[in-house]
Parts: structure tokens; C-alpha cells; sequence
């Protein structure tokens, strides 16, 4: 492993079968990112209860560029959720929460998360095509100001008051404004050019 591993026992003595399942774990962690700088995993035995038997609670960080990514877990409800709860069982769900959020970061590091479009619906409400401008009517009933570079796909000119468009808002000097201007699909306009 190239990464910088830390293991630590808390409230209990180190087991050499416990490392060597963190070390596997952790081989495995690496392997989805690259770019993993270091690793901490500490294993804290709680309180040792006749019922439940013994908890264990399993912190694991990873220091990636930017930020650390810190995952803590413990067995809520043990008796419950397993009949002998151990500490093996307690790491391999410490390391499955901290693999989804290191495959979550990476994907942010991509830019693979999707967003959510930001598009909205609206019509032309006023048109000052001498003026390289007009207003937008949005589906709120507000008015939003826009500009003749704002026009994807459409000419300033083509556009009457009235056509359906959609806008991305933005905050301007003044304040809210649309950005992007663009025919809505289905106008009448587009369904007689094609």
C-alpha cells in the first residue's frame, strides 16, 4: 500500500488479524482513488454490555487534496442488527460509508454530479430591440431584464412579445436578470420552420 496508513486501538489491545483486515480494507479504499494522501482508522471498544456483547465504534479518515473525509461509525441498536456484533463487522461498515463518500468526492472532483438544470420557463414581455433589450414575464409573474447577448439560438429581432422562452437567472448590477434567453421548444415560430 502507498497511501499512509495509521491504525489505532482504543479500550482494547491490538489484534494482528484486525490489522490485517484494516490493511486489506484499506488496499481496497486506495484503489478507487488515486490521489489518497493518507489514511487514519481507530477502533474504540465501548462499554462491554452482557446483552449486546461488546460495541465497537470505528472512525476512519481520509486525507484527500482539499479536504478530509471523516467517517464514523457505530452499530446503532447492536442487539438488533447483529446477533454477535465484533469489530470486524463494525470495520467493513466503517470502510463501505467511507468508500461511497470517497466515490462521492471523486465525483465531485469530476464534475460527474449531476445538476440539476437551472432553466425555467417564462415569455417575452416587452421588447426594446433599439435598446439591445427586453423583459421577461417568469412564471412567478416577476419581470426580468435581458439583454440582446443573452440570445442563444435566437436572434433578438425573431423574437415577439408573447413567445414562450426559457431563461437562466443570474444576479446583475441592478439585480436579478436573465443571462441566457432561448426559444422554449414548441413555440409556434419553431414549429413552422421545421
Amino acid at each position: 500500500m502507498d497511501t499512509n496508513l495509521e491504525i489505532a486501538f482504543h479500550n482494547m489491545d491490538s489484534q494482528p488479524e484486525l490489522e490485517a483486515y484494516i490493511r486489506e480494507r484499506a488496499e481496497k479504499t486506495e484503489k478507487l482513488f488515486d490521489r489518497l494522501v493518507g489514511m487514519r482508522v481507530a477502533v474504540e471498544a465501548q462499554h462491554r454490555q452482557h446483552k449486546t456483547g461488546n460495541v465497537f465504534d470505528v472512525h476512519i479518515e481520509l486525507m484527500v487534496p482539499g479536504q478530509d473525509i471523516v467517517v464514523s461509525r457505530k452499530p446503532n441498536k447492536a442487539k438488533e442488527r447483529y446477533a454477535n456484533p465484533d469489530a470486524r463487522t463494525s470495520i467493513r461498515d466503517a470502510f463501505e460509508a467511507a468508500d461511497r463518500q470517497l466515490k462521492e468526492y471523486k465525483d465531485k472532483m469530476r464534475r460527474d454530479v449531476k445538476v440539476h438544470d437551472p432553466e425555467q420557463p417564462g415569455r417575452v414581455s416587452q421588447l426594446n430591440p433599439t435598446e439591445d433589450h427586453g423583459f421577461i414575464t417568469t412564471n412567478t409573474g416577476t419581470q426580468l431584464y435581458f439583454h440582446r447577448n443573452s440570445c442563444l439560438n435566437v436572434d433578438m429581432d425573431q423574437l415577439k412579445t408573447g413567445d414562450p422562452v426559457k431563461y437562466v437567472e443570474a444576479t446583475g448590477d441592478t439585480g436579478p436578470t436573465a443571462a441566457k434567453v432561448w426559444r422554449a421548444s414548441g413555440s409556434d415560430t419553431e414549429l413552422r420552420a421545421t
